[in-house]
């Protein structure tokens, strides 16, 4: 009998330190699950918090230190980053705000979660040299190269809505890279992209509008952070995480611009001038900005950009770009401010 209640008592401790571990485990992650092996991260090559981070191995700071690998896969545009949240192969992914509503008009799993950057110079409308053209209206009748259903798409198309030559002009759908062949072969008359591709476009041409400039005409866009729902409710301290190695790349360009643009230089292929003028055309926020009532909002409230969002999908449904436009209500709890409330948090 006494050997039994040994062996019982014995059970009984066991239980409760398997007990107290399962408590532990929960208390670091909200739903008690194991941590991921690896987290999959899309990115665009342009200059911004995300491109700061991944190159000064702020992520590693927060996933490899726990044993997560960090799988880096590089998107042309958002087209790509849709495809891949379909298939389940990314857990984040970055892109421009137009294809984050087309995200939510195809009911895809995913939530806006970060703004990296308002857009500005960093996109615009490019013409040659000596073409003659001085205003959007010269275009008419001509071939404009764009990526479709891209930020730059959106504001192509409302600066010729506004100048009146939405019908009179082609418009030829490219990717990035394809847009600088055709614009040395002599193809197109005129490319409405981003950095770095307009970089290599001005070299022989000029701008002749800005997102800026579309920006302070009513057309808003930015650059946006998509995370899959399946990875966030999972792992919500992790996504914290994630905001935490964005902010660290936004605060050290905001603290050392000059040492900031040298960072993103090598990777992105250009010089660190060139870096550091395409991070300048575009506004960077804090993650207090972030939560204000003129971008996402809080938890309580949603913010002006959700707005925004709303009135460029109903804009993109009338251009035939998405077949359905989401509610107001439906953009409002597109995007989830939550985590970046928790790392204010901490």
């Amino acid at each position: 009998m006494k050997k039994k209640m040994q062996g019982l008592f014995v059970m009984l401790v066991g239980l409760l330190v398997f007990t107290a571990c399962g408590d532990e485990a929960s208390e670091g992650n909200e739903s008690g699950a194991d941590q991921p092996e690896v987290v999959n991260i899309g990115y665009l090559r342009v200059p911004n918090d995300e491109m700061v981070a991944k190159t000064e191995g702020y992520f590693d700071q927060y996933f490899a230190d726990l044993g997560i690998e960090t799988n880096f896969v590089v998107f042309d545009s958002g087209v790509e980053a849709n495809q891949a949240f379909a298939s389940g192969s990314v857990d984040f992914a970055s892109m421009g705000n137009t294809n984050g509503i087309i995200a939510l008009s195809r009911g895809l799993d995913v939530e806006l979660i970060w703004l990296h950057e308002i857009l500005g110079e960093i996109e615009g409308l490019a013409v040659r040299e000596g073409s003659g053209i001085e205003q959007v209206a010269d275009l008419q009748g001509m071939k404009i190269a764009t990526t479709f259903a891209s930020t730059s798409h959106y504001s192509l198309l409302q600066v010729l809505n506004d100048a009146g030559i939405a019908d009179d002009v082609e418009l030829i759908d490219m990717k990035t890279v394809d847009i600088v062949a055709a614009w040395e072969r002599g193809d197109i008359d005129a490319a409405y992209t981003w950095q770095p591709s307009l970089g290599k476009l001005l070299d022989g041409g000029e701008m002749l509008i800005s997102s800026e400039q579309a920006a302070e005409m009513g057309h808003k866009t930015a650059n946006i952070l998509l995370a899959r729902k399946g990875f966030t409710e999972q792992y919500k301290d992790l996504t914290t995480d994630f905001i935490a190695a964005l902010v660290e790349g936004g605060n050290l360009y905001r603290e050392d611009s000059k040492t900031a643009s040298e960072i993103v230089a090598n990777p992105l292929e250009i010089t660190p001038e060139e870096a550091l003028m395409q991070m300048e055309g575009s506004v960077w926020l804090t993650p207090e900005e972030e939560i204000s009532s003129e971008y996402l909002g809080t938890s309580e409230e949603a913010g002006d950009f959700s707005r925004v969002m709303k009135q460029t999908s109903d804009f993109l449904l009338e251009q035939g770009s998405i077949s359905e436009s989401p509610s107001q209500e439906a953009f409002d709890d597109f995007i989830n401010p939550e985590y970046i409330e928790a790392y204010l948090a901490r």
